[in-house]
């Protein structure tokens, strides 16, 4: 399938001021995001609906496995880069698709609770769609690796000091500058592929466009699909409030059909994101008969939309189609409220590309602070890296 890269749609773009070729850079990192300031932050990564407030909320949601970090760069008391991070024990057999090597996996670890299993240093974010190195529009082109490669030294410090013996990027889009890439590549890091994200543009004018791009085979099956939808109530919400229970219900039913689950999301993730992006969140709630049976929960920057996680009761919510709902239901949204793209994340792709979506590739960056050990990794490499690209929706 195409791999395309998808340019960034910043509400604002910043005026670049000069920064001198001189400049000197520092790295640190910090363990909260409130010792940063949300201006300084969302200055390196214009364009991002997962910026400052979205990052505070994972923050602040109690997700087990996880301790936050924040890797960044100061040129003066100026914030110039930035990345998101995290520790966390990392079982390798978390991306292998279920099988004898993934239950033979589970049966050792039953005996040795270690097995495979490695203190984790990741820039990235298990929570975000991506995890690029930001960077301050007063930096230029010339001098961003200079202050990427102080941000990846301080945080291999910081790794080592607390005894993360793998370290990692996660889902860094591609094609990464090839001046971090030679960084990366350098500190001694080896690729994996990751799970590419979808997206697609919203530049058509009505859904009697959208259809019109579509092939004759899957217009005939989408409105086949929709003819249900008379029979869903619809709502979007700002605040979950007593449907909250229910909406985690729904989650953990759709997180237990999930082929790959790292993070484990909180209902203080829920209700912090509504509660702190006010304006830029919502949750779409799929009601048939009075009954909630599928939940969509969506953040943007006014340009973005991006789909977070959408759940649903398998049994009672597959014969409404709900989740083919929630697709058209999330571009008519964009189409009304004037967002340019539509990023629905990571797998199900059979189902997006079919829809109109393009693929950006990700890769993953990791190295085991042991060289054998490092070697050995590359070798299986290939057999962990995740891959749904057959996938279908629920």
């Amino acid at each position: 399938m195409l791999m395309t890269a998808p340019d960034r749609h910043p509400l604002v773009p910043a005026t670049p001021t000069a920064m001198p070729a001189d400049a000197v850079f520092r790295g640190e990192v910090v363990s909260s995001l409130t010792r940063i300031g949300r201006a300084d932050w969302d200055a390196c990564f214009p364009g991002e609906p997962e910026a400052y407030d979205y990052l505070l909320s994972v923050e602040k949601a109690g997700i087990a496995g996880f301790e936050w970090c924040y890797a960044v760069v100061r040129s003066g008391d100026r914030l110039v880069a930035a990345m998101p991070g995290f520790l966390s024990q990392y079982a390798l057999e978390t991306t292998l698709d279920p099988g004898r090597l993934r239950d033979v996996i589970g049966r050792i670890r039953h005996i040795w609770p270690k097995f495979l299993t490695f203190p984790l240093a990741c820039l990235g974010s298990p929570c975000t769609e991506t995890g690029s190195p930001g960077f301050h529009p007063d930096v230029p082109e010339a001098l961003r690796p200079a202050a990427f490669e102080t941000l990846l030294t301080a945080f291999e410090a910081f790794a080592r000091q607390r005894k993360s013996v793998l370290g990692a990027l996660k889902d860094v889009p591609q094609p990464l500058d090839p001046r971090l890439a030679e960084i990366i590549a350098a500190h001694g890091y080896a690729e994996l592929g990751g799970m590419p994200t979808a997206w697609m543009d919203i530049d058509f004018a009505s859904m009697e466009d959208y259809f019109a791009r579509l092939s004759a085979g899957t217009r005939k099956d989408m409105r086949r699909k929709l003819k249900v939808r008379d029979k869903v109530r619809v709502e979007i919400c700002s605040d979950a409030g007593a449907l909250l229970p229910r909406i985690m219900e729904l989650y953990h039913d759709t997180r237990t059909r999930s082929e790959w689950q790292f993070e484990e999301l909180t209902p203080a993730y829920f209700e912090g994101i509504l509660k702190n992006m006010p304006g830029r969140s919502f949750c779409t709630l799929y009601f048939v008969d009075d009954q909630l049976l599928a939940a969509n929960l969506m953040v943007h920057d006014g340009a973005v939309l991006v789909d977070k996680f959408f759940c649903m009761d398998a049994e009672k919510g597959r014969p409404y189609n709900l989740y083919y709902l929630s697709w058209f239901t999330n571009i008519e949204y964009c189409l009304t409220h004037g967002l340019k793209r539509y990023q629905s994340g990571q797998a199900y792709y059979r189902n997006k590309v079919r829809l109109g979506s393009q693929l950006t590739a990700n890769a993953m960056y990791f190295r085991h602070s042991n060289a054998l050990v490092q070697r050995l990794l590359q070798r299986v490499a290939p057999y962990l890296a995740a891959d749904d690209t057959d996938g279908t929706a629920a």
